[in-house]
């Protein structure tokens, strides 16, 4: 999987996603950093076919109104990275699984979801 890993989730996250074997870009690797645009960042994901994994309910509004970018939503509430890099190695086949066939899935700390 492409992803791009917006502002709210560790740098780190990145890492784990690429040990994993997946192409993982953070914000930080961008010329803005973590002060890049929304919109550059839905526009950077769609041309280059990376799904956007967040924790902003700001993609998923654009999500909704265009049906873009793809969209990994990441609905824990506060975690820490510890736990959030546990969660996500414990389903990251589920989430390869699911990205494979669905544009939009939300991972909570208790299920997986797929949007559509």
């Amino acid at each position: 999987m492409k992803l791009l890993i917006d502002a709210q989730l560790p740098r780190r996250f990145a890492g784990w996603l690429a040990e994993a074997g997946h192409d993982a870009l953070h914000t930080l690797d961008l010329p803005h950093k973590n002060r890049t645009p929304d919109a550059e960042i839905v526009a950077l994901a769609n041309q280059d076919g990376r799904i956007v994994v967040t924790k902003d309910d700001d993609f998923v509004q654009t999500y909704i109104l265009n049906g873009e970018p793809s969209l990994l939503l990441i609905s824990t509430g506060n975690i820490s990275n510890a736990e959030l890099e546990k969660l996500v190695r414990a389903n990251l086949v589920a989430i390869e699984n699911a990205l494979s066939a669905h544009r939009f899935v939300e991972i909570t700390r208790n299920t997986l979801v797929i949007h559509e």
